[in-house]
């Protein structure tokens, strides 16, 4: 069902996960700013067999969908430029105006409140694709979408988040995306990232910027969600609300300890 991912079927019992996808020929486009998810969605398209290309934004996206087709596209819904919510109602005007069939599009994100699915469902996307992402789910993902996508457009909905919050171990990554060699170079791209971004929410701060801060901690939403469900991104988002609601003042010392347990994540994400 979109927004979830399908119940667990066999291919999930191959070692890995690894078994190339069945169709040939098809073409998935990836944007996101994030550097680390487009290195994550690269590399799993790359294992399973899957041509694909990645953008940073919006616009570039549309740029590549009009030089060649593509059967699925998976984007991020807040990027600088154009976000995925402009870029899919261009693109669905776009179609309607060639009278060419709809392309797949799924919203990427960690966590989908209700607002955020109308706004996908508002703008034309099919469904999500929730963080974290790994070998098993995004082959699951691919086989459900794109076996009957007409059959399935619309219907997105909120989807099943996981009841604990435990931290990865080696173990669980390996699991999740197929090898340490494929984790590590993530691991380090996904650290960096973090540390980037906190250091601009420093920044944000001393200026009391509560723009930039909302959207270095949407991008830290997803970055703390990479690699499962952690608690970090509730109060990200919760905190996002609050710095809207009331300003960055007022919530200082909520964003100064959410900061603190980010670079705590951080360095034990370090020590694996």
């Amino acid at each position: 069902m979109p927004g979830k991912v399908p119940e667990r079927s066999a291919c999930q019992a191959e070692p890995g996960g690894a078994a190339p996808w069945h169709k040939s020929g098809t073409r998935i486009l990836v944007v996101d700013d994030h550097r680390t998810y487009r290195m994550l969605l690269s590399a799993l398209l790359e294992r399973l067999g899957v041509a694909h290309q990645c953008c940073c934004d919006g616009r570039q996206a549309l740029d590549a969908v009009a030089v060649q087709p593509f059967d699925m596209i998976i984007t991020d819904c807040r990027m600088p430029v154009m976000d995925g919510y402009a870029m899919t109602r261009e693109l669905r005007r776009r179609e309607r105006v060639a009278g060419r069939p709809g392309c797949c599009v799924l919203a990427l994100t960690a966590s989908p409140g209700q607002l955020e699915i109308q706004h996908c469902l508002a703008c034309g996307m099919d469904g999500c694709l929730v963080k974290p992402i790994g070998l098993v789910k995004l082959r699951e993902v691919l086989r459900y979408w794109l076996s009957a996508p007409r059959g399935r457009a619309h219907t997105l909905e909120r989807p099943a988040r996981s009841s604990g919050v435990r931290r990865p171990t080696r173990a669980s990554l390996i699991i999740l995306f197929g090898s340490w060699e494929m984790v590590q170079p993530l691991l380090s791209s996904l650290i960096q990232e973090a540390q980037r971004d906190l250091v601009i929410l420093t920044q944000a701060m001393a200026c009391l910027d509560a723009v930039l801060i909302s959207q270095r901690l949407h991008r830290l939403m997803g970055s703390v969600a990479f690699l499962g469900d952690t608690g970090l991104e509730c109060l990200a988002a919760h905190l996002i609300e609050r710095v809207n609601q009331s300003g960055v003042s007022e919530n200082a010392v909520a964003l100064g300890d959410f900061f603190q347990d980010v670079e705590l994540y951080l360095q034990y994400l370090s020590s694996l």
